[in-house]
Order: structure tokens, then C-alpha cells, then sequence
């Protein structure tokens, strides 16, 4: 144990040194950054210093306009587009001028002459001509107002009229499997934004890490294997301390490089221009579904040695590291299929295919957690895939390990399948 221990250290402080672990480490980071602050940095090119002022909207009227007066009157319910109207008395005034050049006024709104008992034809004046998202829903709903009240004078209550432009909601029940309508219970709700997005990147982040941590294994196993420093370790460790050390020291590493991500996005959350960019999203953390970061970690801590101990057994075999890369291929086309199944499945994570795949131990870690975050799965059948993992991760361990003792020794071409299993014979483990 105390050898193992030993090369665990060794092996984590060597790959955590190596420039491949930093730059792409860095990257990532980098990476991740930009994305996050691009909406910020894009703002800060353009010379956009009203970011977070609010937005002005202004309106071409005499003073006593009936239209431009309701239409400054109205009041925005909330959760809706705020903005605020400013009159003016003429198009070619300076300050609308001055507004229109350093950005403060998204445009603004004429008036025709009338031609019925409604408002008068409306129209935007904007650089580019076009109603930005917002700042349409704002005038929809203000002239809307507007009009009713004009029509209607003061029959009508301030209230009244407001309750009348208010759109209906339609809520959603559905029926039960007899036609009756009956409320949906938890299992049956929509799931938040939020937990698609950490699925999402959950499914990113684990597959990136084992696959690259995978690779990482079996080249340095055929490394030392090629330039026969194999010879001298085995007279100082085990063949088995050797393997289950390296698979520990990277499963460490990789560990690592997930915090660092991680941080790296916490600090970005944290950024004074970020503070409210989840709530822009529309996402809300409160909404998480505990479970999946649970069986998350679980999932990928028997993903990545079931992986591990396999990249570990080829990487034992092959004598050059030229001939890495065509020996793993099966392994990653393997990592690949676990990946895209939940990934193209996303969006319906309820499917014959994904419900076969969260059983199958090869693409059971990402499915399964696809199927947690974001469908609908019992207990007793996550139980039973982690115990499906489990076994298959030992037996596939237990093989490696005979694999690894006899294929480390093993030079000359890559020994096949009949040669390995009459090697293994010579020992136990």
C-alpha cells in the first residue's frame, strides 16, 4: 500500500507538471471566460456605457398630445420590458440628436394625423429600422393601453382599462391515463432551465475528462513500456501497484482540472457585470435538482476507472507509442457512443434507446445521469444501473489487472487475444 501511495504522488505531481495539463487546463479556462463575459466585452467595444441604464423610448408630439401624454402615462406591469418616454417637441431637436448618437434613446415614435376614433398611425424611427425585442413588447403593450383609453374616454376607470390590455393566461392540466383531468405530480412538471443546463454541461465536462485522463493512462503505460523503464519499476513495485497508482494519481488529476473549471466559472458568477446574468437566463439555482449532482459524482467516479482500467489494459500491450492510437480506437469510439446518446437526446431523455442505454454499463454513466437530470426515472432503477457499473467496473478491474501483469513484459508486435489469455493463465490475482 505504501508503494501504491507512492506512485499515486508520483504520478499526480509529474502529470499536473506537464505543459500538455496546463495549457489545455488553461485554455478551457480561457475558453469558458470569454463565453461568459462576451456580452460584456461586446459592450465595451462598442463604447456602450448604458448597459445597465434603463431604456428611453422617445415620442415626437406637441405639448397636450393625447396620444404622446397616455403613451408617457403608461406603467409597465411587472416582470415585464421597462422603459421610459421622453416627449419631444420636433425631430430635428439637438438633444434627440445627441441621445440618438451616445445611445441613451433606442429611437423613437410619430404620430399621424388621425384617421378614426382610435389612435393615430404609429411609427418607430430607429438607426436601423428594426424593433429590438424589448423595446417592441414595451410599445405593443403601451399603445394597446393607449388606444383603449382612447376609444373609450373616461367611461372607463384607469383599472379597468388596464385589466382589458392585461393578455389572458392559459394555464395546462394534463389528464389523467382514464381522461379525467387531475393535477400532475412532481415527477410530471416541467423540468427547471436550469437543470438542462447543468446536464448539459455535466455531459461536456465528464467526457472530456475521462477521455482525455484515459488517454493519458495508456500513453504513459506504453512510454515506459517502449523505453523498457517497465523493466527496472516492476523490480520495485508490483505490476498491480503499478496500474491501480497510475489510474488513482490521473483519476486525481482529473479531479483537478474539473475544480479548476469549476472555480474558474464561480469566479465569473461573482464578476460585478455577471451578477445578474442567471436571472437574464432565466435560470434559477434554487430549482436544482440535488440528485443529480449526488449521482453525478458517483456516476462519473465509476465511469472514469471503468474507462481507466480498460485504457490501462491496452496501453499494457502495445510495445510502441506509435501503435497507441489505432489499439485505443475501439475504447473511443466506445466513449464516443456514450457521449452522443444523451447528448442528441437532450431534449427527450425518455426514449426506448436512452432507457436501454442508462442499463449498459459501457454508456450508462452519461445516460443514466441525462435520465436524472431531466427525465423521468424511479430509484430502484438508478440503483439498479450503479450496481450493473459496479460489478461490471470490478470484473473489467480484475481483467485488467491479468491483462497488465502479463502484457507489460510482453515486446515485439501486439501480442493477439490467444497469446494474452494463455499468458494470463500463469497467473492469479
Amino acid at each position: 500500500m505504501n508503494k501504491m501511495g507512492t506512485i499515486i504522488g508520483f504520478t499526480f505531481k509529474n502529470k499536473v507538471r506537464t505543459k500538455s495539463f496546463m495549457i489545455t487546463t488553461l485554455i478551457l479556462v480561457l475558453l469558458l471566460s470569454i463565453g461568459m463575459n462576451l456580452p460584456y466585452i461586446i459592450d465595451q467595444f462598442k463604447g456602450d456605457s448604458t448597459t445597465n441604464a434603463e431604456t428611453q423610448i422617445a415620442v415626437i408630439a406637441e405639448d397636450g398630445n393625447q396620444a404622446a401624454e397616455l403613451l408617457k402615462a403608461y406603467t409597465s406591469p411587472e416582470g415585464m420590458p421597462q422603459a421610459k418616454v421622453v416627449q419631444y417637441t420636433s425631430a430635428d431637436d439637438a438633444e434627440l440628436k445627441k441621445a440618438l448618437d451616445e445611445g441613451t434613446v433606442e429611437g423613437y415614435v410619430t404620430f399621424a394625423e388621425p384617421t378614426g376614433a382610435g389612435l393615430p398611425p404609429v411609427t418607430y424611427h430607429s438607426e436601423n429600422g428594426e424593433l429590438k425585442g424589448d423595446v417592441q413588447i414595451y410599445l405593443q403593450n403601451a399603445l394597446q393601453q393607449a388606444n383603449t383609453q382612447f376609444v373609450v374616454g373616461d367611461k372607463l376607470t384607469q383599472e379597468q382599462i388596464a385589466a382589458m390590455s392585461t393578455p389572458v393566461q392559459i394555464a395546462t392540466q394534463q389528464l389523467n391515463p382514464d381522461g379525467t383531468a387531475g393535477d400532475k405530480d412532481a415527477s410530471q412538471e416541467s423540468t427547471p432551465a436550469i437543470n438542462y443546463v447543468i446536464v448539459y454541461a455535466m455531459l461536456m465536462l465528464f467526457f472530456m475528462s475521462i477521455m482525455m485522463t484515459g488517454n493519458m493512462i495508456a500513453a504513459e503505460i506504453t512510454s515506459e513500456k517502449s523505453s523498457r523503464i517497465m523493466e527496472i519499476l516492476i523490480t520495485s513495485a508490483s505490476p498491480l501497484a503499478q496500474m491501480f497508482g497510475k489510474v488513482i494519481g490521473v483519476f486525481l488529476v482529473g479531479l483537478l482540472q474539473i475544480g479548476v473549471i469549476v472555480a474558474a466559472v464561480v469566479v465569473n458568477l461573482k464578476l460585478p457585470h455577471n451578477a445578474t446574468i442567471l436571472k437574464d437566463l432565466d435560470l434559477d439555482l434554487g430549482q436544482l435538482n440535488i440528485n443529480l449532482l449526488l449521482y453525478g459524482i458517483v456516476l462519473y467516479i465509476l465511469g472514469y476507472f471503468l474507462y481507466a482500467l480498460m485504457y490501462a489494459a491496452v496501453g499494457s500491450i502495445v510495445s510502441r507509442t506509435e501503435d497507441l492510437g489505432q489499439a485505443v480506437m475501439p475504447i473511443m469510439m466506445l466513449g464516443f457512443v456514450a457521449f452522443y446518446v444523451p447528448l442528441f437526446s437532450i431534449s427527450n431523455p425518455d426514449t426506448l434507446l436512452v432507457k436501454v442505454a442508462s442499463y449498459v454499463p459501457f454508456t450508462s454513466p452519461l445516460t443514466m445521469l441525462l435520465r436524472i437530470g431531466v427525465g423521468e426515472v424511479a430509484i430502484w432503477q438508478v440503483i439498479v444501473s450503479l450496481a450493473i457499473l459496479l460489478v461490471t467496473t470490478f470484473i473489467f478491474g480484475w481483467l485488467a489487472a491479468k491483462i497488465y501483469r502479463t502484457g507489460v513484459l510482453m515486446y515485439g508486435k501486439r501480442p493477439s487475444i490467444k497469446e494474452i489469455r494463455k499468458a494470463m493463465k500463469a497467473y492469479k490475482i
